[in-house]
């Protein structure tokens, strides 16, 4: 001792030759001198501190050796090695925790798997010591499959007594006894039913359970299901995990183990009728059933664990006495062991504190940043006003005075017809197309600056009406020229003629201002019964000057509901000015998003368009929100090149991305639609950087025939392309379809001779 601080062997301070008792929390100074004492005491405090985490540190180390020393003891007693997998895996997960917490600022304690596996086996040989463990299961499952049957084989004598003709369990009722020297207590439940009728009956089974294990719940839960009964479809036993899953609250599935009975059972023929590999059919079995249960708790990351049992008298067995399955796996010990290893984890995640949410409350999910920000750099079109222009700038061409005078000055031209046509040479049908082509650009400018001029002229006259005097000042001038007075209708001809245009303009107009449409299924083949849902859609005005803009969607098929709806309206403020805000509800997946965002438009010089916008995401209790900014650049309304960045956050994870996008477009893009993109974006989420590339070309050949070709690739070599033609008079080329089907067929009596397909 140099600097007047020392420690004497029973623990306490040593301060300027003065000795100071201290506990792990309270530090008393005493001194004399007319040393610094503000500095003395905050040096005092810091030592104290320094060491009470350290003892908090030791007695954490202490307490997840001990439950070590439970765990191998409890797999000493199943007659289980630290080398089996599930041993192995759960003493890992215990050492990666304790590592984990000791990046976060804990400290690692010094205690080794030697040392816990050799305190293990002397308490185990001594036998003086009692074990102190008990597990309670509870078992749910559909009726048949063997619940009270595996009850019975845990405890090696008939606790419930089984029929293979009537319900075995007809109320929620436990059991209590010693497995290996363990206490376990298995509560029983009755039989649940996969069809969608009986969902009510499950539904009072459930709740029956729920108020029987509300005052001691269980550790573990057994979902019991058949092996030979997997069909392979998830959708068979949905409508029974839900309601599951609705009454206990998907918490229920994160504790819980899948146990397939009838383990025995001979797996199918192959393809070819070989034998197929029952390590395989186990694994199929199992990823239908979890597949299941994911989908049902809403959680696609959820791995639960599979146990095999087989309960029938004539299943082979050991030496032991003990039930062994043809893969060589002796079945009890294995389920047992996983029940008391999830356990034992979840005692580990209490001393360690890493439990993330309270128990018996769902875990938060955190929505994918990379889709939502996906969706915010989307661009969006403004909502405008019926007399603006609803065209898009991008795609106007330059039309001048002389398109228009010149086609007003062309001869009249006659349209021939198929019979004509056939009798023309070649040199004299492609000199009618390039006159029909060069009259129907034309023409199609023509229209377009016709409705241009037609809108300024209805917005010049609204104006101009807006700018008179009130009624209540010309109130005598009106008077009855204000009444509406409707026309009579027009006479119609005595047959149909094409020359009188009464037949085509004449129809029936609802007054309702919703616009609603059926949603068709696209691969349906009868449209009477390929309704897929409704299409919702107004457009209406707030004080004559902000529009709003409504669109929803639903549609529902024999799995899913999906909702999809948006609520968006825009406000001008200044010349070349505009914001933009929307409300979108939709669902993803089994999840419902709620997303409010804005985006302020301008023009900082000739067509160049700015935008920035925000938006925030609501999914359950989790706020996520991000930042967008996009650039728009057009050259000559031929060229654009469209460059935005965005970042999405939540909970201090955040995902970065951005997109480059070239679009050119034809001379006569008005025509032909003749267009050619290239896009390439990145995406940057926990360092991972995706980055892709988009090109697509739409090209017009001749007159009548389109060809699509899109390619999408990225990074991970992962992408997709295709080319699509559409023709209206070149029939020959639908004759391509048929190769793939005769190649289809073609292989088809082969499969008939090898094995079914």
């Amino acid at each position: 001792m140099e600097n007047g601080v020392g420690m004497v062997d029973n623990g306490s301070l040593m301060v300027d030759n003065k000795v100071v008792e201290h506990d792990t929390g309270v530090a008393t100074v005493q001194t004399s001198s007319s040393y610094e004492g503000r500095e003395f005491a905050d040096s005092l405090e810091r030592v104290v501190k320094r060491e009470a985490e350290e003892e908090s540190v030791d007695k954490t180390g202490e307490k997840l050796q001990s439950i070590r020393v439970k765990f191998l003891r409890l797999a000493r007693r199943l007659r289980l090695t630290p080398h089996n997998v599930v041993v192995a895996q759960v003493l890992y997960r215990l050492d990666l925790a304790e590592q984990r917490r000791g990046r976060n600022g804990g400290r690692v304690s010094a205690f080794s798997f030697d040392r816990a596996s050799t305190v293990a086996e002397r308490l185990e040989a001594d036998g003086n010591e009692e074990l102190d463990f008990s597990c309670t299961i509870m078992v749910i499952g559909k009726t048949g499959v063997g619940k009270s049957a595996t009850i019975n084989s845990i405890f090696d004598e008939i606790k419930f007594g089984t029929d293979a003709f009537q319900i075995g369990t007809k109320k929620v009722q436990d059991v209590v006894g010693m497995v290996h020297g363990i206490k376990v207590r298995v509560i029983d439940t009755r039989g649940l039913l996969p069809s969608r009728s009986d969902q009510r009956r499950n539904e009072k089974i459930l709740l029956e359970v729920k108020c029987f294990v509300k005052k001691t719940p269980p550790d573990i839960v057994l979902y019991i299901d058949r092996l030979d009964m997997q069909t392979g479809d998830i959708d068979d036993d949905m409508p029974l995990l839900r309601t599951v899953t609705e009454t206990f609250g998907p918490p229920i599935w994160f504790n819980a183990i899948v146990v397939l009975t009838h383990a025995a059972y001979a797996p199918p023929d192959g393809l070819n009728g070989n034998a197929s590999s029952y390590d395989l059919f186990v694994a199929q079995s199992s990823h239908v059933v979890q597949q299941a249960i994911r989908q049902a708790a809403g959680d696609m990351h959820l791995m639960n664990p599979v146990s095999l049992a087989e309960n029938h008298s004539a299943c082979r067995t050991n030496r032991a006495g003990q039930r062994v399955l043809p893969n060589g796996q002796v079945w009890k010990p294995h389920l047992l062991l996983l029940s008391f290893a999830s356990k034992i984890l979840a005692e580990a995640n209490s001393v360690l504190k890493l439990q993330e949410t309270p128990s018996g409350k769902i875990r938060t999910r955190t929505p994918p940043l990379p889709f939502l920000l996906s969706c915010l750099l989307q661009s969006r079109p403004q909502v405008k006003l019926p007399d603006e222009d609803s065209c898009d700038d991008d795609l106007d061409e330059s039309l001048d005075s002389e398109d228009e005078s010149e086609y007003d000055e062309l001869p009249p031209f006659v349209r021939l017809t198929k019979a004509q046509l056939a009798k023309l040479t070649k040199a004299q049908k492609k000199t009618y197309f390039d006159e029909l082509e060069y009259r129907e650009k034309f023409f199609k400018k023509k229209q377009v600056k016709d409705e241009k001029t037609w809108r300024k002229t209805m917005k010049k006259t609204a104006d101009e009406a807006n700018d008179l005097p009130s009624d209540e000042n010309t109130e005598g001038n009106t008077g009855a020229s204000s009444v509406p007075v409707p026309m009579p209708d027009l006479p119609l001809p005595a047959s149909f003629t094409s020359d009188n245009p009464t037949h085509r303009y004449r129809y029936l107009d609802s007054t309702n201002p919703w616009l609603v449409r059926p949603v068709l299924d696209t691969h349906g083949w009868d449209h009477d019964v390929g309704y897929e849902g409704i299409n919702v859609e107004r457009s209406f005005m707030v004080k004559h000057k902000h529009p709003v803009s409504f669109s929803g969607q639903i549609t529902k098929d024999k799995k899913d509901t999906n909702i999809q709806t948006e609520l968006a309206s825009s406000l001008k403020h200044g010349s070349g000015k505009a914001t933009s805000l929307a409300f979108d509800m939709q669902t993803v997946g089994n999840d419902m998003y709620y997303t409010l965002s804005g985006d302020t438009r301008f023009i900082n010089f000739y067509n160049n368009k700015a935008t920035t916008g925000l938006s925030m995401t609501l999914l359950d209790d989790v706020l996520a929100a991000g930042l967008k900014v996009e650039d728009k650049m057009i050259v000559n309304k031929r060229f654009c090149v469209v460059m935005n960045g965005g970042a999405m956050t939540v909970h201090g994870d955040i995902a970065y991305g951005g997109s480059l996008e070239a679009q050119w477009k034809d001379k006569d893009y008005l025509l032909n639609n003749s267009l050619s993109t290239l896009g390439v974006s990145i995406m940057d989420w926990h360092g991972d950087h995706v980055i892709g590339c988009n090109v697509q070309s739409h090209v017009r050949i001749g007159r009548s025939t389109n060809v699509i070709a899109q390619a999408d690739l990225n990074n991970r070599g992962t992408g997709q392309v295709s080319i699509r033609i559409s023709s209206s008079e070149q029939i020959q080329l639908a004759l391509v379809a048929l190769f793939p089907l005769m190649k289809k067929l073609i292989g088809y009596p082969q499969r008939m001779l090898y094995g079914p397909l």
